[in-house]
């Protein structure tokens, strides 16, 4: 049964406080809505620092309404602050997206209401996984295939402070992971089958099937 593994996270973040908050507050000043870092960047490999009110409450509105403006624009399920070049442990999530109903139970994708999520950690809640192909706004272009739990426990707080633990199962738990990894320096390249390693393109045109299997068995990965 393939296993999934957790790569180690990434060095804590060096920036300070002030140092995060101008961030912030220079990519809320700015016109246009920010790119989206890309792998290579030394934000992407540090473990986010925790949020505990580093921004005013009017900013962390404004961070969290752009960021979902961007996810929305890229377009994407899931976006983490770090993506902005911001070192803090914050990320959005939402799935509305419409996709053929083979896939969708393949996959058990449901739709996601939008959620913002501050200091998330989560932990397998069963053994069980699921293998697909997936892609990420910080590593363009590209998509591979990763093991990931099929059932999450959330722990995280919310927008106004609460506490919360939420099971997510399917295609939901995939993004909470997803999301979660990339606030502890973690790409979900990371956990890939590299040699499924695939440009969009490609994926297109010869691996969209609801599952990877075909790919897997052209492409040489996950053996029997």
């Amino acid at each position: 049964m393939t296993q999934r593994t957790s790569p180690q996270p990434g060095p804590a973040t060096d920036y300070s406080p002030a140092q995060i908050r101008d961030i912030v507050r220079s990519l809320l000043d700015g016109e246009a809505l920010p790119p989206i870092v890309q792998a290579g960047h030394p934000v992407l490999r540090q473990m986010a620092a925790p949020y505990d009110g580093q921004l005013e409450d009017s900013e962390l509105d404004g961070l969290i309404a752009m960021m979902r403006e961007v996810m929305h624009a890229a377009p994407g399920v899931g976006l983490a602050a770090p993506q902005l070049g911001i070192p803090l442990q914050i990320a959005v999530l939402e799935d509305q997206y419409e996709i053929d109903p083979a896939s969708a139970a393949a996959r058990s994708r449901e739709p996601l209401a939008f959620m913002a999520v501050i200091n998330p950690q989560y932990q397998p809640a069963g053994s069980d996984v699921e293998t697909f192909y997936e892609g990420c706004l910080s590593v363009s272009g590209y998509q591979a295939v990763v093991s990931r739990h099929r059932t999450v426990e959330l722990n995280c707080i919310d927008r106004d402070g609460r506490s919360l633990r939420q099971l997510y199962s399917g295609w939901q738990a995939r993004i909470v992971q997803h999301e979660t990894d990339h606030l502890h320096g973690t790409l979900y390249l990371d956990c890939a089958e590299i040699r499924s390693l695939t440009t969009n393109a490609e994926y297109a045109a010869r691996w969209a099937q609801p599952d990877p299997g075909q790919a897997r068995r052209a492409l040489g990965f996950l053996p029997d």
